[in-house]
Parts: structure tokens; sequence; C-alpha cells
């Protein structure tokens, strides 16, 4: 199950795929919106057509419907009959940052737990229902939303709409489900962060960033507060968030809207509204009035690496199409500025990464480098702050805007080439942007950005006293205490003293980057309903791993 995952990434895992094909089409057909994305990504590549897309050439909107059931489940539909598959999402607004104090990773523990037995379907039943008929499913947790899908071939959408009402309702969280799921996240925890050598840089630096927002919080939480945590906080967990007026359902691809209208009717319409409220989360973030140094030490880092955080907007304001040509203007592939000037020119660092991750509450922007060999940190600090201020105080080129805005334009519209894509879209507009029909508005608004305008932003956010510097260094190299004790892993963080300012950037040619590295009551079962039948040819069921 993925975390980490930007949400200007698709989100979605490898797809692991059964030998059985998908129903007969000839291939062209089949394969058609992925071989379109390919040509349209090699041209532009290319330089074989010139795709500036001004304002005046609208993108063509993703054309949906929806409706709000009267248990408040917000449904969203979208039909397209380009390939004989469907893809059918569950949105839930609950994510890390609505964990309990003290029990992080409850969202993400729920993640897994949503895989387990219900009332009617046995552990893993929804491999059976997805892989065994060349589909896949999987999710995925972030701050702000946990994320549920699936793409199946659409004569088996029937039975994907019955799973997902079915764990939504009557999922089993029971003391056997809750020990097995704990012990897999704990091990998922040991793998990408603690064996990782820089596994644990980034979760100390998001910890750093907030001072009171629970962001500061990990995703994927805490070996100590996931054993602290009891089966009755679990079950209270899951019936607060996860009811039917927390969701929001997304099916698109390739189905009858009168069928699939009778269908979500029959199977989600029944499922009981709580009358208890939504918990919130209101806390503010407040902003910085000074810059602050951080020193860590980590045994596990080979290289000292240096990471920088502003704090930024959230998610839906005006400046997020600005932010995110920045974001690509800084570090999008090897001719990026930060790329150019720390790796290539000076040698200062071996990478270079900057990421716009604006949330639903707060945004962060952050550059991490991790330095080349022998370089002294004070330099990259040095050179990171100069580059950051050309920015700022300089601008960028058209050419840089031009390249940045094809190169983002040309990754989303790749994306929504796919069933699965188009209801991402949807479903990402709805519960991070409030509104579905933000959807069709973000492309036009990206290609509407002005030079300008992203100088305005960086000048904006890109102040000192915004600015959060973390050096994270290995152990070996922390100062002895007085007692002559070998160094070690220093758990204790410090104020570093304040660095030199940097200089004032000089103009420079600006290369056009490429390819981009960031970018309480529970809810109440319906009737016992059986699964629906499909009518299909019968085929060999297959064993699965658990994501």
């Amino acid at each position: 199950m993925s975390h980490l995952e930007p949400v200007s990434v698709s989100p979605w895992r490898n797809l692991r795929r059964s030998t059985r094909s998908l129903p007969s089409r000839p291939l062209a057909d089949t394969f058609r919106p992925a071989l379109k994305a390919v040509f349209f990504t090699a041209c532009l590549c290319a330089g074989l057509f010139s795709f500036s897309l001004r304002a005046a050439e609208k993108i063509p909107p993703l054309k949906f419907e929806q409706r709000m059931l009267a248990n408040g489940l917000q449904f969203i539909w979208l039909e397209n009959h380009e390939t004989p598959t469907v893809a059918v999402q569950v949105w839930y607004r609950v994510g890390s940052k609505d964990d309990p104090a003290g029990r992080s990773g409850f969202a993400h523990l729920f993640e897994h737990m949503m895989f387990k037995s219900t009332k009617r379907m046995p552990n893993e039943f929804l491999d059976r229902l997805t892989e065994d008929v060349g589909g896949e499913n999987n999710a995925f947790t972030q701050d702000d939303v946990t994320v549920y899908h699936e793409t199946v071939p659409s004569n088996h959408l029937e039975r994907l709409l019955w799973a997902e009402a079915e764990r939504l309702s009557s999922l089993e969280v029971n003391d056997e489900n809750f020990h097995t799921e704990r012990d897999v996240v704990k091990e998922e925890f040991r793998q990408s962060v603690l064996a990782q050598p820089y596994g644990e840089f980034g979760e100390f630096t998001i910890k750093q960033s907030f001072a009171e927002h629970p962001y500061k919080r990990p995703t994927i939480g805490s070996i100590e507060e996931l054993d602290a945590s009891v089966l009755d906080e679990v079950r209270a967990f899951h019936a607060t968030f996860y009811r039917p007026d927390n969701a929001v359902l997304v099916v698109a691809g390739d189905f009858d809207p009168a069928q699939l209208q009778r269908w979500v009717d029959q199977y989600f319409a029944p499922l009981a509204k709580p009358e208890t409220p939504i918990p919130r989360v209101t806390v503010e973030e407040p902003a910085r009035t000074e810059a602050r140094t951080v020193r860590e030490y980590d045994a596990k880092v080979p290289l000292p690496a240096l990471a920088m955080t502003w704090l930024a907007p959230k998610i839906a304001s005006a400046e997020t199409p600005a932010l995110t040509l920045l974001a690509e203007v800084l570090a999008g592939g090897e001719s990026s500025r930060l790329y150019q000037s720390l790796i290539y020119r000076q040698q200062l660092a071996q990478s270079a990464e900057f990421s716009a991750d604006l949330r639903a509450d707060a945004g962060l922007l952050t550059c991490e480098i991790v330095l080349a060999s022998g370089v002294k940190i004070e330099n990259v600090d040095v050179a990171v702050r100069a580059e950051i201020a050309a920015v700022a105080q300089l601008g960028i080129s058209e050419v840089e805007l031009t390249t940045a805005r094809n190169q983002t334009l040309a990754s989303k519209l790749a994306e929504r080439e796919t069933n699965s894509g188009k209801a991402t879209e949807l479903g990402y507009a709805a519960t991070l942007l409030g509104d579905p029909e933000r959807a069709n508005a973000t492309l036009n608004e990206l290609q509407a950005v002005t030079a300008a305008q992203v100088q305005e932003v960086a000048r904006k956010w890109f102040t000192d006293a915004n600015r959060l510097t973390i050096e994270y260094l290995p152990a070996s190299m922390q100062p002895k205490t007085k007692d002559n004790t070998p160094p070690g892993k220093a758990r204790a963080s410090h104020t570093a003293a304040k660095p030199k300012p940097a200089p004032t950037p000089a103009p420079a040619a600006t290369p056009a980057p490429k390819k981009s590295i960031w970018s309480k009551e529970p809810t109440k079962a319906p009737a016992s309903t059986p699964p629906p039948k499909v009518k299909a040819t019968p085929i060999p069921k297959k064993g699965g791993v658990k994501k």
C-alpha cells in the first residue's frame, strides 16, 4: 500500500496481471488510450508540433454526472466506451491528519484492514473479484484522504459495486484482523523507512516543518504508537469515518447509465447515515516568523543531506498552478535549474529534488539535496538559496515556462486517457478541491499561468522568515560528548547557527527543463443481499499475495 506518493503523481502501484485476458476486442481498440498517450508524449519531446496551448485552446472537458444519495454518499459517474473496462473508486475524506493523538498510522492501518473479511466476504475476496478476471485493485493513504480503487472488465461491474458497499457497511473489525494488519503495517514501516539509508530523512523533515497541524504526524505511523493501540480504539476510528456521508463513489468506463443507477441504489442507498457529526481538523498552522536551522544525525546515511522547506497555501488556492510550474522549473529533470547548478556545473550534489506538496489545509514547498562526497554542507546551503533567490528576484524565461507547462499538461493528459485516470481526476477534485467540476478547470488554469505569476509566488513564499533548513548528517560527523563516548544516532536535534545570506543572483541563461521528478456509530448494513451473479465463462482461481 502506498502512503508516500504526492498528489501530482498517479497513486496506482504496479499492476499484477492475471493470465486471463480482457474480453475480446481488436488490439488497437483495447490499447488505443495508451498508444495515444505514447504518441502524444513522443511528439512533444521531439518537437514535432507546437504545444504552447494558449488560453483560447480549450482542453476537452471530462463529461461526467453526479448526484447525492439520501444517506450523504456523493456519486459521480463518467461514461466512456473506448475500452471494455470500468474503474471503480471510493474516496474517503479521512487521512493521516485525522489519526487520534498518540495513534499515528490509524488511517493507513484501515487502508489495510478494508481488504479483510466482512459479514459476507472472506479475507482477500476482493482479489478474487478483480485479479482473477484480469483486473487490479489497491489503495493508498494520504494526509487528507484514503482511496480504494479497482479496474475490471465491464461485465464485472456489479460485483465490484456490491463488494464496495459490503466492506463499507459490514467490515469485521475483530482482534484477528486488527493484529494481522498491524503487523503488516509495522513490517512495511521497517522496509520502507527503517531499512532505507535516507528513509527517516523525509519523515524527520515533515515532523520539523509543521509546528501545530497534524500534518506533522507520519502517514505510515510509528511502531510504538501502533503497538500501544487497542481494538476498541480501532473500532471507534472505523465507526467515526467509514460512513456513506464521508465517501465519494466514482465510476468511469464502459457501462449502461440506467443500469448503473439501479445498482448504486440497490447496494449503496440502503446504507444508514449515522446521526453523529464527523469530526474535522480545525487546527491552523501558524505562520513562521524567522529562519531556523535544525541539525540531525543518523547512522544509516552515507552522505550528508540538506532539506529546505517553506510553508505554502492550501491545494485549493489560486496560486496552485503557478507553484506547480515553479516546482517543474526548479527540478524538472536534468536540465532543470537545480540539476544544472548543483549537480552538473558545481558538482555539489548527487541528487536534487523539489516538490510543491499542497494539501487541503496547508502546503509545503520542499527542496531535498543529497550532497556529493567531500562537499561541505555550508557550500550547498549557499548554492541552493542562490538558485531560489534567482527565481524570486529575476524570474524565469518564457522558454522555461512553456517547457514546464507542456511537460505538466502532457503528463496529466496522458493520465486522463485511461478510465482509472479519469476517475482519479474526478475523485481528487471532489474531495480535495471541493467540487468535481474543478477537474475541468485545473488544466485551463495551468495554461493561463504567466512567467510573472511564477515569479510572484516565488517572491511571496521564498522568504527568509518562512524558511526551515535541515542538515541531516552521518552519525560519524557528530561531535563527541563530554565523556568522550563515540558518536551514535542522535535523536536530540538542535537549532544551529543561522547561515550567511545567499549572494545576490546574477542573470544567467536558463536551460529548458525536461521530464519532471516531482512533479461514532457504526454504519448499519443493509438487509442480507447476496453477491450478484455475472454471466461470464468461469475461469480458474489463482493465488495472490495481498499488497
